[in-house]
């Protein structure tokens, strides 16, 4: 189903949540149990959005991913996976990769539809990546950032056999109809794609 287009806009979501985390630190943790049997990425942690904020669905079988879409959270790593985790916010992506560390969670299972690009054709054809940090704060790409989510980015694509490319490795910003500026203009998208190829 194709969500409306008069719900907020995910940039408005996430900044919100930058400024009202407090309550949503109170919201429930995951059931005991709830870790799926594996993980797409294996060294990710599982922080699951509510279902409430993603489209369950079988891909491969019913649309092969063929993009990757690159995001940044304008948030906190931490605020941006309770947005995820909070069922009246409508937006998710598969994966979030914090700044300091380079750490992965996964938030949405890659055969199902996380609420990320804002036009849902590019939801069913793609996997989003959330980067921990703000388009105009370069110190929050961090060499970490980059290599682990270039891992991240070269497993996806090698599975699903997406080109190694900028024309399937996109930013938010490139998805038609948006009004964002992700990943913005200080992400290094040459240092990214070798670094895709690299891993």
């Amino acid at each position: 189903m194709e969500r409306t287009r008069s719900s907020p806009s995910r940039r408005r979501l996430l900044k919100s949540a930058a400024l009202a985390a407090g309550p949503y630190a109170l919201l429930p943790a995951p059931r005991a149990g709830a870790q799926p049997r594996s993980l797409d990425y294996p060294i990710a942690t599982w922080e699951p959005a509510t279902t409430a904020n993603y489209t369950a669905a079988g891909r491969p079988e019913a649309q092969t991913p063929d993009l990757v879409v690159i995001h940044v959270t304008q948030a906190s790593y931490s605020n941006t996976l309770a947005v995820f985790q909070h069922p009246l916010k409508k937006v998710s992506a598969h994966y979030v990769v914090r700044s300091g560390d380079g750490h992965v969670a996964q938030c949405v299972r890659e055969h199902d539809i996380a609420w990320h690009a804002g036009d849902w054709n590019h939801n069913v054809r793609s996997i989003g990546i959330e980067h921990e940090g703000w388009v105009d704060r370069p110190g929050y790409f961090t060499d970490v950032l980059y290599e682990k989510s270039a891992q991240l980015t070269s497993t996806i694509c090698t599975r699903y056999g997406i080109p190694k490319d900028r024309t399937h490795i996109i930013g938010h910003y490139e998805v038609p109809g948006t009004d964002h500026t992700d990943p913005g203009p200080v992400w290094d998208w040459t240092r990214y794609i070798r670094l895709v190829n690299a891993s």
